[in-house]
């Protein structure tokens, strides 16, 4: 089995609240099964780790929790959360912006270089 997962956010974003639960609900099942997880905000996903964003975000009409809850569901089980540069730039946006789940910035090298080492998975949200 692969220990270790690289999630890709990409359409889970904040036009698309619907779509946003599972890449972080996915990330803390893995996290809880001892995978190591790392998230990555490209696009305009990276809107999801601006304070105050994912708290405002419903997946749906009978959604019990927002989306911030999953991702803070998936950080307390050790994901980590990546802001793709650029994203971070076209938005106007700096590491300061972030929620403290946020591990760092990374751009897309850091993403494709980690799913193409041994025992890493990719998945595309």
């Amino acid at each position: 089995m692969k220990k270790h997962q690289v999630i890709v956010c990409w359409m889970a974003n904040p036009d698309h609240p619907q779509q946003c639960v599972a890449p972080f609900f996915h990330a803390a099942a893995a996290a809880a099964m001892d995978v190591e997880v790392e998230v990555y905000f490209i696009s305009s996903a990276v809107l999801l780790l601006k304070r105050g964003v994912a708290e405002k975000l419903m997946s749906g009409p009978q959604a019990r929790e927002n989306v911030y809850a999953f991702m803070r569901q998936a950080a307390q089980h050790g994901a980590k959360f990546y802001a793709c540069s650029q994203a971070l730039s076209e938005h106007h946006l700096s590491l300061a912006d972030l929620v403290p789940e946020t591990s760092g910035a990374a751009g897309a090298a850091a993403y494709v270089a980690r799913s193409l080492e041994d025992g890493w998975s990719l998945v595309v949200y």
